[in-house]
């Protein structure tokens, strides 16, 4: 035990040793499992009645009372049994809508004694052989249609219908290819403006994880899966194969299905295996990153923030540190009517650093407001950075202290890969607005294709504290013009 507990130490790397200053802001509390239960969350779900659902890797769906008590100690009542590694779940229509690894599934209680009674086959229009195929999907869209990603064979290989594909449910149950091009996702769901995004994990084409466009007849990146558009006809021909050891950006003006991916997470720095993401619309009940992207890594066991937006009509975005700590290997994280943030997870299959075999905990913001860098968006010749507190003018308004370099990774058929072309970029002027909640930077170099990174460790708040986390990274693929 001492040597495979060192060894995991050692694979997932160091933490961002802010976890102490981050208690104060933002509450873990353990949401307690009975002995005799294994809950592997894998997916979440409101129910009407106000109670939550919990899908598990085992393929049990749990209902779930008391997650928002002050000291909680939750009742679980077995809904459903007999699922495989459940990685959605939504309700519609008086029954729940369970993605797991063959297929869609509603399940229903058709007599209400409070167990389900009902099992029907939404969709099973993908194929399923070995144990790595897991299967993702999205809550419903407006129009009632929900979303399946699909990850590939053994990881590597595309060996069963439309492994490494995303597919289209619609309400009247119809399977359609809807993009190509997945290797290993980790969640799928709606941006903070509604689009459809999936979380991509590092691996061949993918040299860290991202958060990736996933637009109607895209492809997303990895090439295995051309093998199924002939059994996609609306897809039209498969694309053009991506040149090895090139770049996203470049690739994407030769593929015109491919979009560069909209915000790449640093490896190890910002997560090595990311997971199911929720939008926080809590109405500031979570503190003040009201409609901002909430994740979990695996690895790390811990979780990050994100925000998009759309330049010049490509998707891109920056990615922020936000709690570490957390107990387990996350797969998935909610919010609850109260506004907390549940996380759930396992440490099954692959190293993570959270040394619990699996957990569900709750995040709950204190009501002190941290400083912090709240988002980045681009500007033609900078970036605009806001803060959650008011900066302090006499360090928020220097140029020097503010610091911004650059690097990329390249595309390529091999598991992840290097930081390629890092650069430093000169900040020359910085103009920080009147109430000190934002301010803008001009910079003598944007690179397209370059993460560009934030350190601003010089800046305070107006009681001089400095930035709970200091340093963000913004993924340009644009320009504004």
């Amino acid at each position: 035990m001492i040597f495979s507990l060192s060894l995991q130490a050692e694979e997932v790397g160091e933490r961002w040793g802010t976890a102490e200053r981050e208690r104060k802001y933002y509450r873990l509390v353990d949401l307690p499992i009975p002995k005799n239960l294994v809950i592997e969350a894998g997916a979440f779900c409101d129910l009407p009645d106000g109670r939550i659902a919990v899908g598990t890797r085992h393929g049990d769906v749990y209902f779930i009372t008391g997650v928002d008590a002050a000291n909680p100690e939750p009742k679980y009542h077995l809904f459903a049994t007999g699922l495989d590694e459940i990685f959605g779940l939504s309700w519609k229509d008086n029954g729940l809508f369970v993605t797991h690894s063959a297929e869609l599934t509603k399940v229903s209680d058709t007599n209400n004694d409070g167990t389900a009674d009902r099992y029907d086959v939404v969709s099973d229009a993908w194929g399923y052989g070995t144990y790595h195929e897991y299967a993702f999907g999205s809550k419903f869209d407006p129009k009632g249609n929900l979303f399946v990603a699909l990850g590939l064979s053994s990881s590597y290989h595309s060996q069963e219908l439309f492994r490494g594909w995303i597919l289209k449910v619609t309400p009247e149950g119809k399977s359609i290819p809807y993009a190509s091009g997945v290797r290993s996702p980790g969640g799928i769901g709606f941006n903070e403006h509604g689009a459809l995004f999936y979380i991509e994990s590092q691996g061949p084409w993918n040299s860290a994880c991202s958060l990736k466009f996933a637009k109607e007849g895209g492809f997303m990146g990895h090439p295995i899966s051309y093998n199924w558009y002939k059994y996609a006809p609306n897809m039209g021909d498969a694309p053009i194969e991506p040149k090895n050891g090139s770049s996203t950006l470049a690739e994407s003006q030769r593929i015109s299905q491919l979009d560069p991916y909209a915000v790449v997470f640093p490896y190890i720095r910002m997560g090595r295996s990311l997971s199911g993401f929720v939008v926080d619309q809590t109405g500031g009940k979570f503190g003040p990153f009201e409609n901002q992207i909430f994740m979990g890594d695996y690895t790390q066991s811990i979780i990050v923030r994100a925000t998009t937006e759309q330049v010049n009509g490509v998707w891109q975005g920056a990615c922020y540190p936000f709690r570490e700590e957390l107990s387990t290997g996350l797969l998935n994280v909610k919010f609850t009517p109260q506004g907390r943030l549940i996380s759930g997870g396992t440490n099954r299959g692959w190293p993570v650093r959270g040394l619990k075999p699996y957990a569900l905990e709750r995040l709950e913001w204190t009501g002190v407001t941290p400083f912090e860098i709240k988002r980045i968006n681009i500007t033609p010749k900078g970036f605009t950075i806001h803060f959650t507190k008011p900066a302090d003018p006499k360090t928020a308004s220097l140029p020097e202290n503010y610091r911004v370099s650059s690097f990329t990774y390249p595309y390529h058929q091999g598991y992840g890969g290097p930081v390629i072309e890092a650069t430093d970029a000169k900040v020359t002027q910085v103009e920080l607005a009147k109430d000190g909640m934002s301010a803008t930077i001009t910079v003598d170099s944007i690179i397209k294709g370059h993460i560009h990174e934030f350190n601003l460790a010089p800046i305070l708040d107006l009681d001089g504290e400095t930035l709970v986390h200091n340093f963000a990274f913004y993924t340009v693929n644009e320009i504004p013009k």
